[in-house]
């Protein structure tokens, strides 16, 4: 249990390590991308799922955030 909880608290730093040290511009690209994809929204909830999950995944990656059951990087959205 010891190497696992200590192979998890390394995971964890280098992922908090990633989110402090994501270049600005990558931040701004990231935040200008959503936007963009915000504006597509049409309302109808069938023509928007693939956008909404496009915002979705980049706002996990501009918040650094991944599945809390995942001890891995997510493979799926790449966060």
């Amino acid at each position: 249990m010891g190497k696992y909880l200590s192979s998890k608290f390394i995971l964890f730093t280098i992922h908090i390590t990633k989110i402090l040290y994501m270049d600005q511009e990558v931040k701004d690209q990231l935040s200008q991308e959503i936007e963009d994809l915000k504006n597509q929204l049409t309302g109808d909830m069938f023509k928007d799922m693939d956008l909404k999950d496009k915002i979705h995944n980049l706002e996990m990656k501009l918040k650094g955030v991944k599945p809390m059951d995942s001890s891995i990087d997510c493979i799926g959205c790449g966060s």
